[in-house]
């Protein structure tokens, strides 16, 4: 596996080793072992799976307490992920970083406490999959606003085509959420 730094430290883009033949493929998409080798010691407390169609747009969501970590990947189609930064004693607080996951790169993306997170789906039938180091809390969770002017967030599909829910539409402006210190 290899484990390669983002432009902003904290997310850490992870490439595990494929073993093919002509029946298909095997990867390790978790190893408790290899990971802390890499240099993440995480445990994880829940597992996560959700299926979307081109166009979707979950995020910017985060939880303040009981921060999450999550470990995403797509088992199936294609994602734009984006991680921010919402520690605001980090020189890269209000900075994002985006990754593209498919199942063809077998890319994953850390996402460490301290960032909110969001993806836009590429391909239709999209499985979205993630680990997280902390159970889903909502009365804690927020929702950074996915079109913060201040971000300019690159979501690569025209805005026209996104579909985004409510809770999602209503997401706060950077200056207003509950970011961590």
């Amino acid at each position: 596996m290899k484990f390669l730094p983002a432009a902003i430290p904290g997310p850490v883009i992870v490439e595990p080793d494929i073993f093919g033949d002509e029946r298909g493929y095997f990867f390790e998409s978790w190893s408790q072992a290899k990971f802390r080798e890499g240099g993440l010691d995480l445990a994880f407390v829940q597992d996560n799976h959700s299926r979307s169609d081109k166009g979707v747009l979950r995020g910017l969501h985060f939880q303040n307490p009981d921060a999450q970590g999550k470990l995403v990947r797509v088992a199936a189609g294609a994602v734009w992920d984006v991680a921010v930064d919402l520690r605001r004693s980090s020189p890269h607080f209000g900075e994002w970083i985006g990754v593209e996951l498919t199942e063809d790169n077998h890319r994953m993306l850390w996402v460490p406490e301290g960032f909110a997170h969001g993806f836009v789906v590429l391909e239709d039938a999209t499985h979205f999959l993630y680990k997280c180091t902390a159970p889903y809390a909502p009365e804690h969770e927020q929702v950074l606003a996915w079109d913060e002017p201040a971000l300019a967030i690159d979501w690569k599909l025209d805005p026209a085509e996104l579909k985004i829910n409510q809770r999602d539409r209503a997401g706060a402006p950077l200056a207003q959420v509950k970011a961590f210190a």
